[in-house]
């Protein structure tokens, strides 16, 4: 049996028919019928940058947009040597906290708690109203970038530090092919991308109106140069849920999921 065959057969036996079961898990995690199925399939939670079951990545169905990775920047500007004295804190959690109360907004529902996400999160094509943008180098990183004189918020004098009411400040680069550091939390977007989604492929399961599984579905590899033509396109875009008071950058790389649809090659029930 080839290894798409030893899926499809697991699903048959294991998946198809059922409908998630999450009763005991956290209602408040958005993931709880991703891992569901996961176990179904013996993947377990890691945080390892490797395609999930014999060389497949397994995506699952979701209500509107499907994520690739959680992939942090490489450097972000409180971790620039040049830029960091700026930033208010001892450590990297606290330099990033004062880096969301500049970059971001705060969230009236959550007590005013800042975060770089929704609107303030930079995007391809144009800046947005807080200054930010995302650009792609010729080398293939893609950058995030503030330029003061495009930001339109009123106070922004007493928000951005003198030093940083600049153009073309550079907030985030992600490495793009490659990385100028060995270390693992190095690693570039192409190897991050590639190492999950160009080996063999990837697969989702599909469910039905009554929302139990019915079909599974199986995408072709996917290369750096074919994800970054989404990604300067829009398609595939930056997702960030970077907030005040949590060290993890929270930086999703997403699309909707009519493309994910787009990208199936082969399904069986």
């Amino acid at each position: 049996m080839t290894a798409k065959e030893q899926i499809i057969d697991l699903f048959r036996k294991i998946v198809k028919g059922k409908s998630p079961n999450v009763e005991n898990r956290n209602p408040r995690h958005d993931g709880k019928k991703g891992h569901w199925l996961e176990e179904q399939f013996g993947i377990s939670a890691n945080a390892d940058n490797e395609a999930d079951l014999w060389g497949y990545e397994l995506k699952n169905e979701t209500t509107s947009k499907t994520t690739f990775g959680d992939w942090s920047a490489n450097i972000y500007v409180f971790t620039n040597p040049q830029y960091q004295a700026l930033f208010e804190g001892q450590n990297k959690a606290e330099k990033q906290n004062s880096f969301v109360k500049i970059f971001g907004k705060p969230n009236p529902q959550k007590g005013d708690r800042y975060s770089w996400s929704g609107s303030p999160c930079p995007k391809i094509g144009a800046y947005n109203y807080c200054g930010q943008i995302l650009e792609i180098t010729p080398s293939k990183d893609i950058v995030a970038l503030y330029s003061y004189s495009q930001d339109q918020r009123m106070d922004k004098a007493n928000i951005i530090p003198q030093a940083l009411q600049i153009e073309n400040l550079e907030i985030a680069r992600w490495y793009g092919e490659h990385s100028p550091s060995s270390k693992r939390t190095d690693k570039c977007l192409k190897a991050k991308l590639e190492d999950k989604f160009n080996d063999k492929g990837w697969f989702t399961c599909k469910t039905n109106t009554a929302g139990k599984y019915e079909k599974i579905c199986f995408g072709k590899p996917i290369n750096y140069d074919e994800w970054l033509r989404l990604v300067i396109q829009g398609i595939v875009f930056f997702d960030s849920g970077m907030y005040e008071g949590n060290p993890r950058p929270y930086s999703q790389w997403r699309a909707n999921n009519n493309l994910w649809d787009s990208l199936i090659i082969e399904s069986y029930e």
